[in-house]
């Protein structure tokens, strides 16, 4: 197959058909009196918040409520699943505030109640609730492999991601809480180091992943992109025994500031997305070669796989770790059965305009957020260090992957860019977009080098 796709732009067929109402999937319709009580419900408790809590909070703090009753509630309506995440996961996070309360109000708790009380125990504490996360994540990725074979595996795949997001969603929420049982000046939001924001990639990528499952109905990508988020939870949980990451500690100077909400959520809707497109760069290229490719076409995609089971590896430690050989030797025997099974796992795929379509939306929505990001970033610099711009490795790192995306939106919109070109320049800028997210804290030193090992 060549590089560029004659057929037109691809269109789901619900879309066409959706209704008024929204369509079966969960999708967008006209706003009905379920968004009109879901905004409400939002407004109430920002309101609460505001009348409770208002005394601690700046200026900035109380317009980025506001705006986060909004986004959420044009999440919740343009997507109705998301509804739900954010209502259960809310209503938990507020169990479990109350349940660390000691009696005198919720504005008082005790952290030892983690260790004491049952549901907190095993459930619901921040640490828990993430160790949840971690292990569904890991059972859904097997389920959707499975699920090559067996619809109900795939099945169970899906109802498997969505109880590790809530479950990640819940306990980032208690963590923050959390941090602020052990001290005012300890507590912050939850996106301040590698294991918060490592919690954060997963649950974003899962997320995207889960909205694009629903609008094209197939579950035959979600082991491709759950292997990206099964490789961010190995990592968390290694760096979370051997360094006890999970330990809340007190904000930096430079990032105790309200830009952090704004920049570090941004900058991680990029990352996921990128993480998405480049597993469906993967998915094409087994699909494009399912049937028909010489082990010679085939020896590009093992080595690029392995470089990407080998990354996790090379940023984790200076030294030979058992864990990490034996995580690329997994990796490594994993993309090689991929490709070895190729055939069958192609016939499942969707068609490649399909394939082609989901990679040129993640790469556009996770470009948008970046650029956003970046900028957000460079206000925050000049806010924190009066310039907007220093050339810092990670700054220097982020420049280099927005030229990327820059160049593949460029050589698509402008170009035609389609096919197997296409799909290898989203696999390998998954490595440009690794060294920036993680390399850099690990081998560059500069302001931003807030998470080394």
């Amino acid at each position: 197959m060549s590089n560029t796709l004659t057929k037109p732009r691809l269109v789901p067929m619900w879309d066409k058909a959706m209704s008024a109402s929204g369509d079966s999937r969960g999708g967008r319709g006209k706003p009905d009196w379920t968004d009109a009580l879901f905004f409400l419900a939002l407004a109430s408790s920002a309101a609460y918040a505001m009348l409770n809590y208002g005394t601690d909070m700046n200026y900035y703090a109380k317009v980025i409520l506001v705006g986060t009753v909004a986004v959420f509630s044009w999440l919740g309506w343009m997507w109705r699943p998301m509804r739900y995440l954010i209502i259960a996961s809310g209503l938990t996070a507020l169990f479990a505030v109350w349940l660390y309360s000691d009696g005198t109000g919720l504005a008082h708790g005790n952290l030892a109640r983690a260790d004491t009380t049952f549901f907190l125990k095993y459930l619901f504490s921040s640490q828990t609730a993430i160790l949840w996360m971690c292990s569904l994540f890991i059972l859904a990725t097997v389920c959707y492999w499975i699920g090559f074979m067996s619809n109900t595996a795939a099945w169970l795949g899906t109802v498997f991601t969505w109880g590790a997001v809530y479950f990640g969603a819940t306990g980032l929420l208690v963590r923050w809480r959390e941090g602020y049982l052990l001290g005012p000046d300890v507590g912050h939001i939850p996106v301040s180091n590698l294991y918060e924001v490592f919690v954060l990639f997963s649950l974003i990528t899962a997320l995207f992943y889960l909205y694009y499952e629903r609008r094209y109905a197939t579950r035959a990508l979600g082991g491709f992109v759950l292997m990206v988020v099964s490789s961010a939870v190995v990592f968390l949980l290694w760096y979370s025994f051997t360094r006890d990451a999970y330990q809340i500690e007190p904000l930096v100077p430079a990032l105790k500031s309200w830009w952090m909400k704004l920049h570090v959520p941004a900058n991680f809707i990029g990352y996921g997305t990128f993480s998405l497109a480049a597993m469906t760069g993967f998915a094409y290229l087994v699909k494009e070669h399912g049937q028909t490719a010489s082990r010679a076409k085939l020896m590009p995609i093992f080595l690029l796989g392995a470089v990407l089971c080998a990354e996790p590896f090379v940023f984790s430690t200076r030294e030979f770790s058992p864990v990490w050989m034996l995580y690329f030797g997994l990796g490594a025997i994993v993309v090689g059965a991929i490709l070895m099974f190729r055939a069958p796992i192609a016939a499942k795929l969707p068609a490649l305009e399909v394939l082609d379509d989901i990679m040129y939306r993640a790469i556009a929505i996770g470009f948008a957020f970046f650029t956003l990001a970046t900028i957000l970033g460079a206000l925050w610099a000049d806010n924190a260090w009066g310039t907007y711009w220093q050339w810092d490795p990670k700054e220097t790192w982020a420049l280099i992957v927005w030229l990327n995306y820059a160049a593949w939106l460029h050589m698509r919109l402008m170009k035609g860019l389609r096919g197997s070109l296409a799909a290898y320049w989203a696999l390998a800028g998954l490595l440009v977009t690794s060294f920036a997210f993680l390399g850099v804290n690990m081998f560059l030193s500069g302001l931003h080098s807030y998470g080394a090992l």
